[in-house]
């Protein structure tokens, strides 16, 4: 007996084993390296897409119309990504689209090399990006999760998106050097000559597992599946409604009011790079931070973050020091990248296998959807008073933030 008890004593001492850190394990790491390569190719994009259209064009309009060109298929075709997602796989759905961004900005940069590039074709790349957006974005939300365990998830995805933030920190400024010494061709060849690394990280990668076999349905039917998975799950439900108003509280008011604020109030694109780089730099602390910091209670975070994001938006139109508008966004930044981390890890711990393309295109379309709504009503507000429609932003998050803290499923996100 006093073996026995001995032993059941030291085996009941011995603390849990903490999980290896995803970069630690080899598939993770390779997925990371070619996500990371992917983007820094990205910011060269990013920045001669917008620069090559001005040049040719002059016109503000041209630009925003090739956005949209990008924007309506992104939308429209972002639930059917998630179901050919499901029915194939996330890693050859991967695979495809960058394969096919790979040949289209590669194109890109031989007509510019050989000066044969015509304003029409622009329209057609935005439109092609926009459909691959469509299928890729729900894909790597259904991939993550069968790289890392389930208890790594939220350090999986705090190197995700601090990677995110750090590429889009330190690869503009190098973009815009590599247009001006090199010439505009270079930057697409750069960008197609990384996705090749994601392609290769992919090819060396196995399938996820399949589900069970399901009788093939049509994809209506499979897409209601995925936003009936989304409403009988209250919690899951309930966060994804709450990240959308994030989302949708915050994207115009930094998209179209902090340009008007910092415009007026400081008269120097110096000023407003200086808050971008806060906001930046705080979002990029907060993954970090969200992937060493265990939190027992995420769902307390969650709304104690949205809740506060809401009191620093509302007073950043009455703030009368620049230092202040970038205290303010580095900490917003901060925060949103707490929380960020986990609402995408919880999310994708949650949701089953057989659903988890449909189920991460429904919450890429809550985000991506109501993005150009959000703009265009900023817009409309900034005319009437632009400290107003910070307040208006700001109100709007702390009244959904103390509602969605009465929903028991909400406070009780583990």
């Amino acid at each position: 007996m006093a073996t026995a008890s001995s032993s059941d004593s030291g085996a009941a001492s011995v603390p849990s084993v903490p999980p290896l850190h995803p970069l630690r394990e080899r598939p993770f790491r390779m997925w990371w390296a070619g996500q990371a390569i992917s983007l820094l190719g990205d910011q060269c994009y990013l920045v001669a897409l917008p620069w090559l259209v001005l040049e040719m064009t002059g016109s503000a309009v041209a630009m925003g119309t090739i956005l949209m060109a990008a924007a309506i298929p992104r939308s429209v075709l972002m639930l059917i990504g998630g179901v050919v997602t499901d029915r194939i796989s996330p890693r050859k759905v991967m695979m495809t689209t960058a394969s096919a961004r790979t040949v289209l900005v590669a194109a890109i940069g031989f007509l510019i090399w050989y000066h044969q590039l015509v304003v029409w074709e622009l329209y057609v790349l935005g439109v092609a990006f926009g459909v691959a957006d469509a299928f890729a974005y729900p894909a790597s939300g259904a991939f993550l999760p069968s790289l890392v365990k389930r208890e790594q998830m939220v350090a999986a995805s705090s190197a995700m998106q601090s990677t995110v933030q750090l590429t889009s920190i330190v690869g503009p400024a190098p973009a815009g050097i590599l247009i001006k010494t090199v010439g505009m061709a270079w930057a697409f060849f750069l960008d197609a000559i990384s996705f090749l690394f994601i392609i290769g990280a992919l090819w060396r990668l196995p399938d996820p597992p399949k589900p069970p076999a399901a009788a093939r349905k049509a994809v209506w039917h499979s897409i209601q599946e995925g936003i009936a998975y989304v409403v009988k799950d209250v919690p899951l439900r309930s966060l994804i409604m709450l990240a959308t108003i994030i989302n949708f509280c915050i994207a115009g008011p930094m998209g179209v009011g902090l340009p008007y604020l910092v415009k007026n109030k400081f008269g120097s694109a110096t000023a407003y790079g200086l808050v971008v780089a806060a906001a930046a730099a705080g979002g990029l602390v907060g993954s970090l931070l969200a992937g060493l910091w265990r939190i027992r209670h995420r769902g307390w975070l969650i709304l104690g973050v949205s809740g506060g994001l809401g009191f620093f938006i509302g007073p950043l139109g009455l703030l009368p020091r620049l230092w202040m508008i970038a205290a303010a966004l580095l900490l917003m930044g901060l925060a949103a990248g707490v929380a960020n981390v986990h609402i995408v890890a919880w999310i994708q711990q949650r949701i089953a296998l057989e659903v988890r393309g449909r189920v991460m295109s429904v919450l890429m379309l809550a985000l991506i959807g109501l993005m150009p709504v959000s703009l265009a009503v900023a817009g409309v507000l900034v005319a009437w008073s632009l400290p107003r429609m910070f307040l208006l932003g700001g109100a709007l998050l702390v009244v959904v933030s103390g509602l969605a803290a009465l929903q028991k499923p909400v406070r009780q996100i583990e």
